[in-house]
């Protein structure tokens, strides 16, 4: 199992958990933020409960606060180097 989330993971789980149907390309642009994805917090939130299932390992308090994809997956990705 990887120890990082990637941008096509990311879009993978936003499918799966919210409903949202993104490319990587748009994760990629580092001004896009979630908000305008359509995706607010409670599915940021279901993602970051997704990622602890699927991990074993909590996830930080403040990742579903994230403002953009970079963000959420620095946070994440951090997360998951410093548990492995």
């Amino acid at each position: 199992m990887t120890d990082r989330i990637t941008v096509e993971e990311l879009a993978e789980l936003m499918r799966k958990c919210t409903g949202v149907t993104v490319t990587s390309e748009e994760l990629r642009r580092d001004e896009t933020a979630f908000e305008q994805l359509g995706v607010d917090s409670l599915g940021l939130l279901g993602i970051v409960g997704e990622l602890e299932n699927r991990y074993g390992t909590p996830m930080p308090t403040d990742a579903e606060r994230s403002k953009t994809p970079r963000q959420f997956l620095d946070l994440v990705n951090g997360a998951l180097l410093a548990g492995a």
